[in-house]
């Protein structure tokens, strides 16, 4: 029993920990949650939330493969990623929200559609991997003496916790909305989009350097 706490204790810190630096996928989850409510939101974590859980597997699976070629191409994979967010954003800054409402009418439960988004913009970042290994080391996860089904329990008790996370986010996010206007959102709709870019662009930038670097071009 006090192993089953102990492995719910930590990996559901692991989930929360992972869900909780306001990167693009949390702006993203706040934006869709001002704009089409708090079921848009928290779909749109539970797609980050399968996204963190397949590369826990990677990493608590030991797959060399994978892991060795994000090592291998980590700047590239930085740029590429950095240009899938910005492609979003810019979508983002000049869509008009009033036809998003529109489409929201038209398309009231599409949530299949939030969690596919959350999970590819979560994909989009296998950099994630490096917090997961220090992660998996500083709460004993998973430890050799595990039985198969405390392991099976602690990936499970990791997406709870992405789920404790973005359902407490949107639950907060969802009572001040009604506060917001068509403008206003438009408004936010902008101001998100421009720091989804400043954070891309430093990315883009530095994942730029970093491989002219290693061409030793500079």
């Amino acid at each position: 029993m006090g192993t089953i706490i102990s492995i719910l204790i930590g990996c559901v810190s692991i989930g929360i920990i992972l869900s909780a630096p306001m990167g693009p996928i949390g702006i993203l989850c706040i934006q869709r949650t001002l704009n089409k409510g708090r079921h848009s939101g928290f779909f749109t974590g539970v797609g980050a939330a399968a996204s963190d859980l397949f590369y826990c597997l990677l990493v608590g699976l030991g797959i060399s493969l994978v892991t060795d070629f994000i090592a291998d191409h980590v700047n590239v994979l930085q740029i590429v990623g950095s240009v899938i967010l910005i492609v979003y954003a810019l979508y983002m800054i000049f869509h008009n929200p009033v036809s998003q409402i529109k489409e929201n009418i038209d398309q009231r439960d599409d949530y299949l559609r939030d969690m596919a988004t959350g999970f590819l913009f979560t994909l989009s970042n296998p950099l994630i991997m490096f917090l997961i290994i220090p992660l998996f080391a500083r709460f004993g996860f998973p430890l050799p003496e595990y039985k198969f089904y405390h392991i099976i329990l602690g990936y499970l008790f990791i997406v709870l916790g992405a789920l404790i996370w973005w359902s407490v986010i949107t639950f907060f996010v969802d009572k001040v909305r009604t506060h917001f206007n068509i403008r206003s959102m438009w408004l936010i709709n902008r101001i998100i989009g421009i720091i989804i870019i400043l954070l891309s662009c430093y990315g883009l930038i530095t994942g730029a350097y970093a491989y002219l670097q290693e061409l030793n071009v500079i």
